[in-house]
């Protein structure tokens, strides 16, 4: 043993050695990358939910449950938020689209506001008119972004 540590190391030894430890660190960090690409992110838990919500708004419209539509409605139009750091990626990725994407997320905002204010005053032609706004500036913002968001951000799916 003690011969093995007072040789000197080669330079091709060296070299391989170095080699393989550059390798396996490029190795482990795709492996991080890929597990983190494939984690799902808060926003997608946030637009499951929203979808819930929506359906549930049809089949309460269906029935005339305008108290149902009064509970629903702010859940849609103050729906939670990703964490600081994913709205930071998400921002960044929009990068000068920003603005409209929020302006798309205050849209949907008014419009289940306003539709939770019709159901309150048991007016089923305004609470449609405000879903229907709802769904509008919903399929807006998944027209723009949802193919590249998902293509950035969880690879080809």
């Amino acid at each position: 043993m003690e011969k093995f540590v007072n040789q000197p190391l080669k330079p091709r030894s060296f070299f391989t050695f170095s080699l393989s430890v550059l390798l396996a660190t490029f190795a482990a960090a795709l492996g991080a990358q890929s597990v983190e690409a494939a984690k799902p992110m808060a926003l997608r838990t946030i637009m499951e939910r929203l979808g819930r919500d929506m359906q549930a708004v049809t089949g309460a419209i269906s029935k005339e449950d305008w108290p149902l539509v009064t509970e629903l409605a702010p859940r849609i139009a103050k729906h939670a938020e990703p964490s600081m750091s994913e709205k930071m990626r998400i921002l960044a990725w929009l990068g000068a689209d920003a603005g409209k994407f929020r302006g798309l997320d205050g849209q949907v905002h008014d419009a289940a506001t306003a539709m939770g204010e019709a159901a309150q005053r048991n007016d089923g032609q305004a609470v449609i008119a405000a879903f229907s706004k709802t769904q509008q500036s919903c399929l807006a913002c998944h027209q723009s972004y949802r193919r590249s968001f998902v293509e950035k951000f969880y690879g080809s799916r």
